[in-house]
């Protein structure tokens, strides 16, 4: 039996790449360093647009394809706020609602690094789930890669996202200990499908379990 084939990113091979993971099919990369200066710049939006093509071209039908325009907006003004802290990676998650009644589910993942001082990594996954007060869920993970902690809360949307502000949002994040255990790396699902907890959270575990800080492309041929 062959392996299922990958795509593999550009900034998987950069020299100064620190951190590799593994993103299932429905997750289209969101550059958010031109996301912050589309509306000043046409020729950045129209390259912000090809790259958000394959979301519009997933749409079930024209109305599904709506729905999503609406709800893009705030995700992308989401992303913005996302460049004031250390994110190094942002995308937006469509999926269809093969359980409930085959909707579009619009989420976004993103990875931050969060620096703490040295600790053994158990401890930090420790802290990290000690620390995690009036959340709806928390677990341990044992990893390839190493311990982490898993926390599920429900937060309510900014006003910086317009018309999301005020509504539940799902947010469960994986605190993955770098190996030298001084930077935490932050995996992070967002969605308003709140009622797909379970799902998500499978989704988050399988992207945390893909994700190395040795390079595990260094002895393979850069073939898509």
């Amino acid at each position: 039996m062959s392996s299922p084939p990958y795509l593999i990113d550009e900034s998987a091979l950069s020299e100064d790449a620190d951190v590799w993971f593994v993103l299932p099919p429905g997750f289209v990369p969101l550059p958010l360093q031109e996301l912050a200066i589309a509306e000043q710049n046409p020729a950045v939006a129209s390259r912000l647009a090809d790259a958000l093509r394959p979301l519009f071209e997933a749409g079930a039908d024209n109305a599904a394809k709506q729905r999503l325009l609406t709800a893009l907006g705030p995700v992308l003004r989401v992303a913005q706020v996302l460049l004031s802290v250390d994110t190094v990676h942002c995308c937006i998650g469509l999926h269809a609602d093969d359980i409930g009644d085959g909707d579009l589910l619009l989420s976004m993942f993103t990875l931050t690094w969060k620096a703490t001082n040295w600790a053994p990594r158990r401890v930090l996954v420790a802290r990290a789930l000690a620390g995690a007060q009036g959340t709806e869920y928390r677990e341990r993970l044992d990893l390839p890669c190493g311990p982490a902690a898993l926390v599920q809360s429900r937060l309510t949307g900014p006003s910086e996202v317009g018309p999301v502000a005020g509504r539940r949002l799902l947010q469960i994040t994986a605190h993955v200990p770098c190996t030298e255990g001084r930077r935490i790396a932050m995996l992070t699902l967002a969605t308003t499908a709140i009622e797909r907890a379970q799902e998500y959270r499978c989704l988050l575990r399988d992207i945390a379990r893909s994700l190395s800080f040795e390079n595990p492309l260094a002895d393979q041929r850069t073939e898509e």
